[in-house]
């Protein structure tokens, strides 16, 4: 934000990339409902590793996360969230749960529409 309280259009195009240090491709693949929590020690480690990564941490600490809620409570392209989320399970700061089967469609759908219903009513 600038000193009269308005964002610099600039600074949303560049800072995904910059966040992501230039990379599209998460390290591993995450659906989009799959749900992260803070590892114990990951909290204290966060506040070494940025401020997205820190605001993830502590964002699913003791309150599970989806990766559409982290994107949206971040305000970033889906994309760049499973980035970080996906850095910060391989270093352990994170713990992924993905309850549903890749293959069971439809209980795939019917959680997209409840968190696509939780989302709208953020």
């Amino acid at each position: 934000m600038d000193q009269y309280g308005e964002e610099d259009p600039r600074g949303n195009l560049v800072r995904p990339y910059a966040v992501t240090r230039g990379r599209t491709e998460p390290t591993r693949e995450i659906a989009i409902e799959a749900v992260m929590l803070t590892m114990q020690r990951g909290v204290e480690e966060s506040r070494y590793a940025g401020r997205d990564r820190h605001l993830i941490a502590t964002l699913c600490n003791g309150r599970a996360q989806s990766l559409a809620e982290i994107a949206v409570h971040l305000r970033v392209p889906l994309g760049v969230a499973r980035v970080l989320v996906a850095d910060m399970i391989t270093e352990g700061i994170l713990t992924l749960y993905e309850p549903l089967d890749a293959d069971d469609t439809e209980e795939r759908i019917n959680v997209l529409e409840r968190v696509l219903v939780g989302l709208r009513s953020l």
